[in-house]
């Protein structure tokens, strides 16, 4: 699965000829969804929203799904209704443990044939992304890492954020490719100019999220499509 077309092709030479920078997610784009670290972080922000607003866990983990949803980040939803700090919840919910990975020296090696410059764009902190490229022994390859406090507490899919992430940085966003797990996340890197990339679970034809958060992969919004990072990055650069 690799052309948003659902043709079962490989990048056809010259798609991302005019590509000069290369922004990745973090969180299940960058590692395989089934090491669950996503789940270890969804259970530590039901902690923190159960003992910040003194709630039952079950009570937690309903709000939680809601500010998710109506927020884009339990954070943000905390912040809007409750005048929560930041600080302190960032800290606490990426204290996960990082052991389930390790080092990728395949998708290494396929980064570092990109050419141009390459980001991670996250709704998570620069610790945490820092973290994970060491685990994977990928973070020689990146320029920079564009956290949310540098998207001033305003998670993805906002457009600010990309937009933010275009300044700061000096991207045409006519010469970038977003690779992202989460359809609703490419909408607004679409609009602007870049060109967009799912990346789904190995052999996936469903998406393991709740209905809501999906849009078709068939979406005007997704370029492309793939169920194997990797090859897929290495398609790129055999046909540049």
């Amino acid at each position: 699965m690799n052309s948003a077309r659902d043709s079962g092709a490989r990048p056809a030479p010259g798609e991302f000829s005019h590509v000069e920078i290369w922004v990745f997610d973090l969180d299940n784009t960058l590692y395989p969804h089934h090491l669950n670290l996503g789940r270890q972080v969804d259970e530590r922000i039901r902690n923190y929203v159960a003992n910040f607003l003194k709630l039952s866990y079950e009570d937690a983990v309903e709000l939680q799904k809601d500010y998710y949803k109506r927020y884009g980040a339990t954070m943000r939803g905390l912040m809007a209704e409750h005048g929560m700090r930041p600080d302190d919840y960032l800290e606490f919910v990426h204290q996960i443990d990082h052991s389930p990975l390790e080092p990728n020296h395949a998708l290494g090696a396929a980064i570092e044939k990109l050419p141009g410059r390459k980001f991670i764009l996250t709704n998570g902190t620069r610790k945490h992304a820092d973290a994970i490229m060491q685990r994977l022994a990928i973070h020689r390859h990146f320029e920079g890492v564009f956290d949310i406090l540098a998207a001033e507490l305003e998670p993805k899919p906002s457009v600010r954020t990309y937009i933010r992430f275009l300044e700061r940085h000096g991207v045409d966003a006519t010469k970038a490719a977003m690779f992202e797990d989460l359809s609703h996340n490419l909408v607004a890197p679409h609009a602007l100019g870049m060109t967009t990339v799912l990346v789904v679970p190995p052999d996936a034809r469903v998406i393991l999220r709740g209905g809501w958060e999906l849009q078709s992969h068939r979406a005007s919004h997704v370029d492309h499509l793939t169920d194997d990072l990797v090859g897929f990055l290495e398609a790129i650069a055999c046909g540049r």
